[in-house]
């Protein structure tokens, strides 16, 4: 039936086209010419109205997640003119179209009455005094920007009519308002609000909007060196006329001619400058509206400020932080450096941007990746002890060793060798690639280029990145114990987005949420009072938090996190110039907490027990619980799944005792002195020298009757602490020239026993109680060995470049 229709349809069409045709050919040729011109005339009309009607440049502007603007950047030809708005304000709508045009509402674009009073005005003057022209044709003459002539003026009366056919009488409104010359370089309200009277446009009072309404007449009055008489004379002829025509009421009128010309002009806003900047090199002439908090990022720059004048006299100049809503993954204060306006010590680099050297602050990242793959226990004992892996030789920051330490306490302190030797646990390209796949953009070189130092500073992260990564890992914990699901990530939003976003499930989640939980759980007990000046944290939250500080004191850094907010701080110098005293806990953590402080307090992470088992552990070695683990120091704890595979404890071990305990014996060799088995707990030897300076209550092996002297060779009484087995040394010149040496070091058991040293076949001499040597070997392979006085020997090769 439809398809029928259809067809009648068309058939009447073309028998209508038909007879058009034969009516034309009938014509005769002067009227076939007058309707073909009459049909170009039309098309012409149709079609003169340009796509683009302005192609000015604009002002690049920046706004906060409310409108209110931030910042901006003059256009590229030295104009303030602010992007085109899509309605203008009451006031000034009201101003305008009584100054300029009452009848602008009811005519097409052109008002003829106008024209010809307009027409009659300058014939009688001898000149033009008056235009005639309607608002709809002077937005034709802003657009066009010819002289002016007779010619012209009939081209914006039919540029007019036609525009009035294509846009609204709004629009047509907001086009002129926004593109009207306001004196100087000042075009548009908007700019002109802000310029003249430092605020905004949807601000203006009756006596401004009437300023601005009779401005674009004579922009030239507006010139803060001269006499304004002229422009005042005009305002309050307005305000007159609209309190005659019962506009205005007499309070407001009275109050609008109280009001003053600006007496010189307001400077923008010059809040969250970087982002500004990044908004006019990324996106010009727009205008762009922010994730940021207004009133949040002032407080914020106020806090800097004030920081920035404490650690200034120390040499430090820089700081920049990061406020993120973990609610909703947006940015609500962006400080990318303190000063712009002075633009000193480097401060208009926007740090948060800049790659600048990590320090330690991306040690939580490989604890969390070992966990969750069960390759540590968060209280696993790790080593600390000075090590040298071929040249790399790290220290922790306070110069001294713990001899071996808790692998949550390691974190929590920022301790440098069990980092490492975590790092060369887990392996250095996995750990990069962990990084990569984390968000870590800097990493623009091979895995091997960094090597061990990754996890010291031995690469770049932006603040950017760092802080993303750091919320990455507060997503997996919070959506898991919302959905039971993971999704996946999105960068930190700058940009204001009403939309809606759909987050989609992750498969392969970067981060377990048991994982990430422990790690948080475990940056809750940072606690390094000889770096952290408390007197300068008025109040502490519950936050989870950690610091970094680069080689040479040259960046410090604090991130911090609770459910809803994250705070990252950087503190430094832009030039990269180290200063005693930069420190993440001396500097940017302080800062941190005074952030957290302005903000709201929050509750904590709730437990994601499905992602987590309870286990038996040790609790002197942190590890599984051991056949030889005495009841009395077993503890349960949460691991991630993978953590059940986890070690078991290899630092208890069965021994026998004499019933005194004063020896170890054996069963043939025990004789009148008895023996029983106990459970005791013992660490290598270069651990153990460390390890009881700090723990009293540690017992060391005691040692074998002298029955049982013999047959115990196996036992590990020594260990060498320096250098490694393998270690490639590099011997450097002294100042004299003459070639430098290295301590070797060796820890034993029982520190006063004597120990002889060999290199190679040659006896280098004795030690007792602090067994170190000096040595200059030549450069090659060698083999030093050392015996102690009950004939136990231990040899390690090393090879000097």
């Amino acid at each position: 039936m439809i398809k029928n229709a259809v067809m009648r349809m068309g058939k009447r069409m073309v028998s209508y086209g038909e007879t058009l045709l034969r009516r034309f050919k009938a014509l005769s040729i002067r009227k076939k010419l007058i309707l073909l011109a009459l049909v170009f005339l039309l098309v012409w009309y149709l079609l003169c109205l340009p796509r683009t009607l302005f192609d000015s440049p604009y002002s690049t502007l920046v706004s906060d997640r409310n409108g209110e603007l931030l910042g901006a950047r003059i256009a590229a030809d030295g104009q303030w003119r602010f992007p085109p708005a899509d309605s203008v304000p009451e006031k000034y709508e009201t101003c305008l179209i009584q100054f300029e045009d009452r009848h602008f509402r009811y005519h097409p674009g052109v008002n003829p009455l106008s024209l010809g009073r307009a027409m009659v005005q300058n014939i009688k003057a001898g000149r033009v005094v008056s235009g005639g022209s309607t608002i709809t044709m002077q937005t034709v003459r802003l657009m066009r920007q010819n002289k002016r002539t007779y010619l012209e003026k009939f081209i914006e009366v039919i540029l007019a009519t036609r525009l009035e056919l294509s846009y609204s009488k709004k629009r047509i409104l907001a086009l002129y308002a926004s593109h009207a010359p306001m004196g100087g370089n000042v075009v548009g309200i908007d700019a002109a609000s802000w310029r003249y009277f430092g605020h905004g446009a949807h601000s203006l009072s009756w006596g401004e909007a009437a300023v601005l309404a009779v401005l674009p007449n004579s922009p030239a009055m507006m010139h803060f060196g001269r006499d304004r008489e002229g422009l005042l004379k005009k305002r309050n002829r307005l305000l007159q006329q609209m309190l005659d025509n019962n506009i205005i009421e007499q309070t407001d009128y009275e109050l609008a001619l109280a009001e003053p010309l600006p007496a010189h002009p307001h400077p923008l806003p010059q809040i969250v400058p970087h982002l500004v900047t990044q908004a006019y090199l990324q996106n010009p002439g727009n205008h762009v509206q922010s994730t940021v908090d207004k009133h949040l990022q002032m407080r914020t720059e106020e806090v800097l400020d004030r920081w920035n004048k404490e650690f200034s006299p120390n040499g430090i100049f820089n700081l920049a932080a990061l406020i993120v809503d973990l609610e909703t993954n947006e940015v609500l204060s962006y400080n990318g450096n303190v000063g712009f306006g002075t633009n000193a010590y480097g401060s208009q680099v926007d740090i948060i941007q800049s790659p600048r050297s990590t320090g330690s602050i991306l040690k939580p990242f490989l604890y969390c990746a070992m966990l969750q793959e069960g390759v540590l226990l968060p209280t696993e004992l790790l080593p600390d002890v000075p090590i040298n892996i071929n040249g790399f030789a790290p220290k922790n920051f306070s110069l001294g060793y713990d001899g071996a330490v808790h692998a949550d306490d390691a974190l929590a302190r920022s301790l440098n060798v069990p980092s490492v030797v975590s790092l060369r646990r887990y392996g250095v390209p996995k750990f990069y690639d962990f990084l990569k796949k984390a968000g870590m953009t800097t990493l623009n070189r091979p895995a091997d280029h960094y090597g061990l130092s990754l996890i010291l500073g031995g690469t770049e992260g932006t603040l950017w990145d760092i802080a993303n990564t750091y919320a990455r890992m507060v997503y997996a914990v919070k959506d898991y114990n919302r959905d039971k699901k993971y999704y996946e990530w999105e960068n930190f939003r700058l940009l204001r987005d009403d939309e809606p976003r759909e987050r989609k499930q992750d498969a392969s989640p970067l981060f377990n949420a048991g994982a990430a939980w422990l790690t948080l759980q475990a940056l809750t007990n940072v606690n390094r009072p000889e770096e952290l000046n408390w007197d300068f944290v008025p109040s502490l939250r519950r936050v989870a938090w950690k610091t970094g500080t680069s080689y040479g004191f040259r960046d410090a850094w604090s991130v911090g996190v609770t459910p809803k907010y994250l705070v990252a701080v950087w503190t430094g110098n832009a030039s990269g110039e180290g200063r005693p005293g930069l420190t993440g806990a001396r500097t940017s953590a302080q800062v941190m907490f005074d952030l957290f402080n302005i903000l709201p307090a929050t509750g904590w992470f709730e437990t994601p027990y499905g992602e987590l088992a309870e286990v038996a552990i040790c609790r002197e070695s942190g590890q599984l619980k051991g056949m030889y683990c005495p009841e009395t120091s077993i503890d349960t704890l949460l691991v991630p799944a993978k953590g059940l595979q986890a070690s078991v404890c290899s630092f208890h071990r069965r021994i026998h005792l004499s019933e005194d305990g004063q020896y170890r014996v054996y069963e043939q060799c025990a004789g009148n002195r008895g023996i029983r088995s106990v459970s005791w707990f013992q660490l290598p030897p270069s651990w153990e020298w460390y390890y009881k300076q700090r723990h009293p209550g540690y017992r060391s092996l005691p040692p074998f009757s002298p029955e049982c002297a013999t047959g115990n060779l196996s036992d590990a009484v020594m260990q060498f602490i320096y250098p490694y087995p393998g270690a490639i040394l590099r011997i450097t010149k002294q100042l004299d020239g003459s070639r430098g040496k290295a301590v070797f070091e060796l820890a034993h058991r029982n520190p006063s026993t004597r120990i002889f040293w060999h290199l190679g076949t040659d006896y280098l001499g004795e030690t007792s109680d602090i067994h170190q040597m000096e040595l200059s070997p030549d450069s090659g392979e060698h083999t030093l060995t050392v015996v102690d006085e009950n004939g136990i020997s231990l040899s390690i090769r090393f090879t000097v470049e």
